[in-house]
């Protein structure tokens, strides 16, 4: 069974700027991986839809950027469910790196 987990990241930056910061975060954290992760996401708007392989378990979710906060919600496989708190807590400090102000 899947367990989604839901983190909100407020920011001052407006959605271009907050979607610009998102791009570059994620390019950075792909190649701080290496081929440990293979991700994959496409735009639609602002809403980002992406899927990873890590440690070979299926990680899938989407992202809407609004105009004061981010929004993202991942489906976590019954293998990271049991650390949902711990990878809950590591994505919003993540982004909330990639989107405080400058």
């Amino acid at each position: 069974m899947v367990k989604p987990i839901v983190v909100s990241i407020p920011h001052e930056l407006g959605r271009a700027e907050a979607r610009q910061r998102i791009e570059a975060g994620l390019t950075r954290i792909t190649h701080q991986f290496g081929e440990g992760v293979k991700l994959t996401k496409a735009w639609d708007g602002d809403r980002l839809a992406f899927s990873a392989k890590v440690v070979g378990q299926a990680v899938a979710g989407r992202l809407d950027v609004l105009e004061d906060a981010v929004r993202m919600e991942v489906e976590l496989p019954p293998f990271f469910a049991m650390i949902a708190d711990k990878v809950k807590g590591r994505l919003k400090k993540e982004g909330q790196l990639m989107l405080e102000k400058k």
